[in-house]
């Protein structure tokens, strides 16, 4: 019997943390955090990372867990969500993974295998030389050339991913796209839920807006001022997250605050769009628009499907 497995997630500011927790406290649940930066200690204001005290008592994993001198990446994550899923169970609990990330949501969901090719420390070396000393486009460009699928889909600022595509292409032959839809076409291990909620746009961006003036007011510059005076670094893949390298740029001199605000604001919108295109890709996936209905509505739908699903027993009174 397969085990069960519940996905609730959206594009960023859409409101994933407060109905995760409602969920976990109705199910027995733990959260996975899907999440690309609240993994990372020191980074909270920026990453809108959920506190021990919103936490209401429920069991959260990858979240405070690395030095932002650490790299956090699809297959670290792999292995420590599979990791936090074992301890789930074995605790008799339903794992809720939770966050924007889709592509580290993928791969738990299906178990897809990023592992067995060795990695070519020096061709990667000279693909990182070449995207400094030329810039990413054109190293976008040379995946360009030899998988049209796979530069459609990575952005051309994300370079660690560029990288990772040209090098498997050298080491295999085999384009990465390729790969990567046959893992997808396997059939996921999990009896799963796959819960994506959503906005309307404009509700969506006056919501991230919002967020970021919150963030601004919480004292955001001096937390990065902070990571920086620790030594943290433009070229660590934390400090590239949202929130950081356009602050981080603003103490360096390279911008204003005012145009740090601006860029940021425009860049999480964005990439807000980019989360609801990779989530309309997805199969089995039930949306929930969050503007006509209350939490409390959404949650007592959502534990209908899991009904539904067996993933929960509908005859038996979930917790309080």
């Amino acid at each position: 019997m397969k085990k069960p497995l519940v996905v609730l997630t959206g594009p960023t500011a859409v409101g994933k943390t407060d109905l995760s927790i409602m969920l976990a406290k109705k199910i027995n649940g733990e959260i996975i955090s899907a999440d690309s930066m609240q993994v990372y200690k020191y980074m909270d204001i920026g990453s809108a990372k959920i506190m021990p005290d919103e936490m209401q008592g429920v069991k959260h994993y990858l979240v405070d867990e690395l030095y932002p001198d650490e790299e956090f990446n699809i297959y670290r994550f792999k292995q420590m969500a599979d990791g936090a899923l074992e301890q789930i169970y074995a605790n008799g609990h339903i794992p809720i993974v939770t966050g924007g990330t889709g592509f580290y949501i993928q791969a738990l969901l299906y178990d897809i295998d990023f592992t067995e090719n060795e990695a070519d420390t020096g061709y990667r070396q000279q693909l990182e030389k070449l995207a400094l000393e030329k810039g990413a486009e054109y190293l976008h460009s040379m995946l360009m050339q030899c998988d049209t699928e796979a530069a459609a889909a990575i952005h051309p600022n994300n370079t660690k991913r560029v990288v990772r595509a040209l090098e498997y292409y050298r080491l295999t032959g085999q384009k990465i796209s390729e790969h990567n839809e046959t893992e997808k076409s396997k059939e996921s291990p999990y009896n799963f839920a796959y819960v994506v909620l959503n906005r309307e746009r404009k509700v969506l961006y006056e919501r991230i807006e919002k967020r970021i003036d919150i963030m601004l007011k919480k004292g955001l510059v001096d937390e990065v001022k902070r990571l920086k005076d620790m030594g943290y670094t433009r070229d660590m893949v934390s400090m590239q997250g949202l929130g950081y390298k356009e602050i981080l740029d603003y103490l360096n001199g390279q911008i204003t605050l005012d145009e740090a605000e601006y860029i940021l604001k425009r860049d999480t919108r964005h990439f807000a769009k980019r989360q609801l295109t990779w989530f309309r890709r997805e199969k089995d996936v039930c949306w929930f628009d969050m503007d006509d209905k209350t939490d409390e509505q959404i949650l007592n739908e959502i534990l209908e499907i899991l009904a539904k699903k067996n993933i929960i027993d509908n005859n038996l009174p979930v917790n309080a």
